[in-house]
């Protein structure tokens, strides 16, 4: 009777329609639920193929961005270590983070020295860094990369940029930077060694490079404008790397975000090499007559003609300045920061090197005759090469926590790596330095461990290939500041031993920024605690027994 009835009708009518419904809905959820596992699936064996797993539309990007939010480097290490050295990193569709990352020693040998020319820095790495590093030698290639190379090779080999590097750093340590760490030392005072290493060096390259003296090392740490703008430009910079090309470029276009950061710290960059090139513009002007008296790296560029003929522009000599600064700057300052950390971790390694500093200081001759030790003592050039434990205690730093912990090339005709990797065309190849220096297959299975004595023979320092230890790149465009970069850490690292024990402040983080350089990422906080005659004297002692 129900069922007849006209209600009854419209009601199993609208019972059926539902049931249908919910029956479509079901095989729709039963068909996204299917293709999100079969994705899933796909993913994870592409992950046992790649090392990572790789998404519809947005390739590695996902993994990308979990390795971002802890520690990038070691996330590229680990992947690498699973890929046996090599691994390809296959970004968004829409984006051209495609490339190649390797730690392999044959394949950095391969595209540093071997087959050179095919590996540029390229379009891309230079218009990601463009903004701040224009057409210096970091990132430009071919004839621009020569000359500067040429000249600056001249510059940095001639006696009177020795003589100066020597000077200059003796008047920047002793004058400024030990004031300083006195002051905290006697007043229990901590202090990040970081910022005031970042100002040693920034301080010591532009007296040597471009003959202007900042004054950024004085007593009270003042505020230095360029020294934040310098460190924020590298930092957002090194973000454009790891974010799709159209989505900075829109970014940039629209002033946004870390785009933003960018342009006004490149504005506070500009301004401060602006202000060198006119000083020395001015002063240059007042010694036409007497043209030798300088001959300081900015210096010798201001003077050269381009390819046409014409003095060089403001622009160019602008980027002549901002990478030196990069190059001087930066690499030893945080090579130092690390290094002190480490030391401080491993009491016996500072141990060794400061007996060995006091036995080289004792074998001088006035010594000898029963003399007493200089005070203040200056260690003297001849005693820095003598420092072999210095040495490599400082590469072994290097080693683990290079100061450019990633570089980048772009390939300019098809190739394939020593290990079999194919290389088409435009590929971009990433060669992970940090990553290399942990990877067992070359260091051994203690690879993680700070040990400088594997860089000693018969306690004389051996040094290891370019293509094995790439802290100072290698082939044609290794470091061309590799030995004033040692002089430099080991004169202020052992004038700092000699008298301080560093001490870190307890539970201060130490991790790694992102950035073009490796810098601490909270500095480094420290104690300083002066060392006592009695110290001193018990490593005299022991060095004379010995």
């Amino acid at each position: 009777l129900f069922l007849s009835s006209s209600s009854g009708d419209i009601f199993v009518g609208d019972f059926v329609s539902r049931r249908l419904f919910f029956l479509r809905y079901l095989q729709v959820l039963e068909i996204v639920l299917s293709v999100f596992v079969f994705v899933i699936i796909h993913a994870l064996r592409q992950k046992k193929r790649f090392g990572l797993p790789i998404w519809p539309f947005l390739g590695m990007l996902p993994s990308l961005v979990c390795g971002l939010r802890s520690n990038m480097y070691e996330w590229i290490t680990d992947v690498l270590r699973h890929q046996n050295g090599t691994f390809r990193f296959r970004g968004p569709w829409f984006s051209n983070l495609n490339c190649v990352v390797t730690s392999d020693p044959r394949n950095l040998e391969h595209l540093l020295k071997t087959n050179f020319s095919n590996f540029p820095k390229g379009n891309y790495f230079h218009d990601t860094v463009s903004d701040l590093l224009g057409n210096g030698i970091f990132s430009a290639d071919d004839e621009i990369w020569q000359r500067q190379r040429k000249t600056a090779s001249i510059e940095f080999h001639s006696t009177k940029f020795r003589k100066l590097t020597v000077e200059s750093l003796l008047q920047l340590v002793h004058h400024r930077l030990l004031p300083i760490l006195e002051n905290s030392s006697s007043n229990s005072i901590s202090l990040d060694l970081q910022d005031v290493l970042l100002r040693l060096t920034f301080d010591n390259v532009c007296m040597i490079a471009f003959g202007v003296d900042p004054g950024c090392l004085r007593l009270g740490l003042p505020h230095i404008p360029f020294a934040r703008a310098f460190e924020d430009a590298t930092e957002a910079t090194v973000i454009r790397f790891v974010t799709p090309t159209c989505i900075w470029k829109a970014m940039r276009y629209f002033n946004l975000g870390t785009e933003k950061k960018l342009k006004r710290s490149i504005k506070g960059v500009d301004e401060f090499a602006e202000q060198v090139i006119r000083t020395r513009s001015k002063e240059l002007l007042e010694e036409n007559s007497n043209e030798n008296q300088r001959s300081d790296l900015l210096t010798v560029f201001m003077r050269m003609k381009d390819e046409e003929g014409r003095p060089y522009s403001d622009k160019f000599l602008r980027d002549i300045c901002v990478n030196f600064i990069l190059a001087g700057r930066d690499t030893s300052s945080v090579a130092l920061s690390w290094f002190f950390w480490l030391l401080d971790k491993n009491p016996a390694v500072e141990d060794k090197i400061l007996g060995e500093i006091c036995r080289i200081v004792r074998e001088r001759e006035d010594v000898k005759n029963g003399e007493s030790i200089e005070n203040p003592l200056i260690i003297r050039p001849e005693e820095i090469k003598k420092m072999e434990s210095l040495h490599a205690a400082l590469s072994e730093a290097l080693r683990l926590y290079p100061s450019v912990p990633v570089d980048h090339k772009e390939v300019v005709k098809d190739d394939v790596f020593p290990d079999g990797t194919v290389l088409k065309k435009g590929t971009k190849v990433i060669y992970a330095i940090y990553a290399m220096g942990r990877m067992e297959g070359i260091w051994g299975s203690d690879c993680r461990e700070f040990k400088p004595e594997r860089w000693l023979r018969d306690g004389r320092f051996m040094s290891e290939s370019a293509y094995k230890f790439t802290a100072f790149n290698g082939g044609p465009r290794l470091c061309l500041g590799k030995d004033f970069a040692y002089y430099q850490m080991k004169f202020a690292a052992a004038s700092i031993i000699y008298r301080y024990r560093v001490k870190v402040v307890e539970h201060h983080p130490v991790e790694p920024k992102l950035a073009l350089t490796m810098y601490m990422k909270h500095g480094l906080k420290v104690n300083l605690l002066k060392r006592e005659a009695s110290e001193l004297q018990k490593h005299f002692v022991n060095n004379i027994k010995n």
